[in-house]
């Protein structure tokens, strides 16, 4: 198989996309995409975003040190799509979107109501990397919609169809192919 050699660019895909929500101290919300996201640790719960310093959001978050990290389903992928083209700078985003949102437990940030999971997130660190700066941020709770659980307790989330952005093309989540452990599962 033949491949060509490309320079040093960000092909690790597909990726969450998903809707951050921000505040201000002055009661001002926000909300943008981000597919720079991720898990960091697991004990203690801790997560990252990447943001341009330039993002309306960017300075909202410097300032609070928190945001909430809404996943996205297919029925969000208009709103996910627009809110990263478009800037809170110049339009209520929640408003044309059409975003119901509600309170947070512990941050000023709202949550998205549609969004099957809600993180509430901390700063802990934040890294100049050069067009982006990753805050580091230490999991404070996470909502999970009660629609996706089952009568046992366990949470669905796959039967809210997670958005994942790869490449410049949006999709959401396919069949299941195994979980984790099955290739090494007794038959």
């Amino acid at each position: 198989m033949a491949k060509e050699i490309w320079k040093p660019g960000n092909m690790l895909y597909p990726l969450p996309a998903v809707l951050v929500t921000v505040s201000d101290n002055k009661g001002n919300e926000n909300v943008f995409t981000v597919a720079w996201t991720g898990t960091v640790c697991s004990d203690p719960a801790m997560v990252y975003i990447s943001v341009r310093p330039s993002r309306y959001s960017y300075d909202m978050i410097r300032e609070t040190g928190q945001f909430v990290i809404n996943l996205t389903t297919d029925k969000l992928a208009k709103a996910t799509d627009y809110c990263g083209v478009r800037s809170g700078r110049d339009e209520n985003k929640f408003e044309k979107m059409k975003l119901k949102t509600e309170r947070a437990k512990y941050v000023k940030a709202p949550l998205l109501k549609d969004s099957p999971v809600n993180i509430e997130c901390e700063v802990v660190n934040i890294t100049k990397l050069g067009t982006h700066d990753m805050f580091l941020a230490k999991v404070l709770c996470v909502h999970a919609d009660k629609r996706y659980m089952d009568d046992k307790g366990k949470f669905h989330l796959e039967k809210a169809h997670p958005l994942v952005y790869s490449h410049g093309q949006y999709y959401n989540t396919g069949k299941k192919i195994g979980k984790f452990g099955f290739s090494v599962k007794k038959k």
